[in-house]
C-alpha cells in the first residue's frame, strides 16, 4: 500500500478503536451499545491489520525442454526475410510465437514431422 493510504488506514482504526472503547465503557448495561461497541473494535482491529497484509508476488517461470540435438540456426521472417533473433521468439499458452522486429508480424512456429 502507498504510504498515505496507510497512514490513513492507521488513523481510521485508531478513531474507531476509540470510538468502540466509548461504547463498550459507556454501555451502562444496555446490550446493544455493547454490540455496537465490540463491532467497532473488530473493525478497528480489522483496519489496523490491512496494512499489513500484502498480496504474495507470485512468478511464473516456463521452460523449454527440446528432445534430441538441437542446435540455433539463423531464421528468416517469413514475411520479410529479416533475420529473426532469439528476444523474438516467446511461448505463449504452449506454443511458439515469432515477432518479427523489421515488419511487426506476428505468426506461429509449427513443428513438421522428421520422417
Amino acid at each position: 500500500m502507498p504510504q498515505g493510504v496507510t497512514f490513513i488506514a492507521y488513523l481510521l482504526a485508531g478513531l474507531l478503536g476509540l470510538l468502540g472503547l466509548v461504547f463498550v465503557v459507556g454501555s451502562q448495561g444496555l446490550p446493544a451499545r455493547l454490540v455496537v461497541g465490540v463491532i467497532l473494535l473488530v473493525a478497528a482491529a480489522a483496519l489496523a491489520a490491512m496494512p499489513r497484509l500484502r498480496p504474495q508476488q507470485v512468478q511464473i517461470k516456463q521452460t523449454l525442454d527440446l528432445t534430441g540435438d538441437v542446435s540455433l540456426q539463423d531464421m528468416p521472417c517469413r514475411n520479410c526475410g529479416a533475420a529473426i533473433g532469439r528476444n523474438d521468439v516467446e511461448v505463449k499458452a504452449g506454443a511458439v510465437f515469432v515477432n518479427c522486429g523489421h515488419c511487426s508480424t506476428s505468426y506461429q512456429l509449427e513443428e513438421q514431422a522428421k520422417y
